[in-house]
């Protein structure tokens, strides 16, 4: 009966937990959505690209014909002359649907081989980390008693949990 009680604590203390952590949501952007063909040649991806906010954790969804096209992430230089000999990470998996995890704060830049950056197949993107949450309103009257009831609430919830869990044990 212990063990159950303990796992019944965790499990509520884990809820709570997960409650209580901000909301982050990871954005997959298809790239050149909305523009053609997806990644493909006569697009102007710095023009896609400058309404967006690419944050760490967001995705890149290329979707290509994978007969022709690449998915190469080179350094500025290779992006800006379309030099695809020695690419920092092929991202090209053979399908024509690849996604690139943008997991670290930087600069990335993306070209397609076998010519077709010449024609228009590369992309820059700039990661940054996410905005930090939005701060709550205050309350419209501004009364002390709400802002103290929203101080004790997490503490009654985690103290009852600590009596449920102190019950079963010894029950």
């Amino acid at each position: 009966m212990g063990r159950a009680a303990t796992l019944v604590g965790l499990a509520v203390a884990l809820s709570l937990a997960a409650v209580m952590l901000p909301e982050v949501a990871a954005v997959r952007y298809m790239v050149g959505a909305g523009m053609g063909n997806g990644w493909a040649t006569n697009v102007n991806y710095t023009i896609w690209a400058q309404d967006k906010h690419f944050y760490n954790g967001d995705w890149l969804y290329f979707v290509y014909d994978r007969n022709q096209m690449s998915v190469l992430e080179v350094n500025k230089t290779g992006y800006e002359s379309c030099i695809s000999d020695h690419p920092l990470v092929n991202w090209t998996r053979g399908a024509g649907r690849d996604v690139v995890p943008l997991n670290v704060t930087r600069p990335y830049y993306f070209i397609s081989g076998n010519g077709f950056c010449f024609g228009g197949a590369k992309l820059a993107v700039n990661v940054e980390n996410p905005p930090p949450p939005p701060v709550a309103s205050p309350e419209k009257n501004g009364s002390p008693a709400s802002s103290y009831q929203g101080q004790i609430v997490l503490p009654a919830v985690f103290a009852v949990g600590a009596m449920w869990d102190a019950f079963l044990r010894f029950c």
